[in-house]
């Protein structure tokens, strides 16, 4: 199996599950509390432990009392966290209000982001594979052309969930970009193939999919093959779809550093991503 760093944010979910929208100054009781860890990095470096792949997550975790909910998920699906930079604050938090599929996100951080400086302290000779959040956009692209420098050849992915100020300008590092719906979208893109030729002269050289609900995925590979992938839904029915794309990247990833074919990889990650869909948590009935 590979040894892969992801790089991005942990943070500490309080997962509501309520039986119904609440209305304005409505006062409601849930029906459950989550309290657990997330994080888009952090969500995909448990899913790869999962398949047997040797995981570190690196990102800011806060000197907190807090913070030993994630470090004690993490150690319990054996990623490594023990090199993070932890500084003094809280951990950035979400509170997630569920009902029936529907779901609303409230993100408070104000802990600091991880910086360049703290990202080139680290060995990267090891690693087969390193994986980037698309978050603090000044410092990302010190940060990826530190691993360009440093692993010329390595695998290098970058996940675009949001658009955000500057962004555009780190597309060309990666070898796989991978992307959600919702930042096509912000970009103006109702089509996903549209959406992949705009991508594509923005990054010429990398494989490009974007993650598209009940659609599945598509791609373009950085030799020009389109490529079409369909979603598979729970066969028990959609018990939690929070961490479905964390858990697609893994999917992806996880294939394509075992040696699979672009499009067989994109299968094996809406498969895995289904099957998350399916369980509450991050717990997938798999294995090496």
């Amino acid at each position: 199996m590979a040894n892969i760093l992801l790089v991005g944010t942990a943070t500490l979910d309080l997962v509501f599950r309520l039986d119904h929208y609440p209305q304005e100054n409505e006062e409601m009781r849930a029906q459950s509390l989550r309290v657990c860890r997330g994080g888009n990095a952090a969500n995909t470096a448990v899913v790869l432990a999962q398949m047997g792949h040797r995981c570190t997550f690196y990102g800011v975790l806060a000197d907190a009392p807090e913070t030993a909910i994630i470090e004690q998920d993490f150690r319990r699906h054996a990623v490594d966290c023990a090199a993070c930079p932890r500084l003094a604050g809280k951990p950035p938090t979400s509170s997630i209000y569920l009902s029936g599929s529907a779901r609303t996100i409230v993100h408070y951080r104000d802990l600091p982001e991880l910086t360049a400086r703290q990202f080139l302290s680290l060995d990267l000779t090891h690693y087969d594979w390193v994986h980037f959040e698309g978050r603090n956009v000044p410092e990302l692209l010190t940060m990826l052309a530190h691993v360009r420098h440093s692993k010329p050849t390595i695998p290098l992915s970058l996940e675009l969930e949001k658009r955000r100020p500057g962004l555009e300008a780190v597309l060309p590092a990666p070898t796989l970009l991978i992307c959600a719906q919702g930042y096509a979208r912000q970009c103006g893109y109702t089509c996903p193939r549209d959406f992949l030729a705009w991508l594509r002269g923005a990054a010429p050289d990398a494989d490009l999919v974007v993650a598209w609900g009940e659609d599945g995925a598509y791609a373009r590979s950085r030799r020009g093959e389109e490529i079409h992938s369909p979603a598979f839904p729970p066969p028990m029915g959609v018990v939690d779809t929070l961490g479905a794309g964390d858990t697609f990247n893994a999917g992806l990833i996880g294939a394509l550093v075992q040696g699979s074919d672009l499009s067989a990889a994109m299968v094996a990650a809406n498969r895995l991503a289904g099957l998350k869909c399916g369980i509450e948590g991050f717990s997938l009935p798999i294995g090496p």
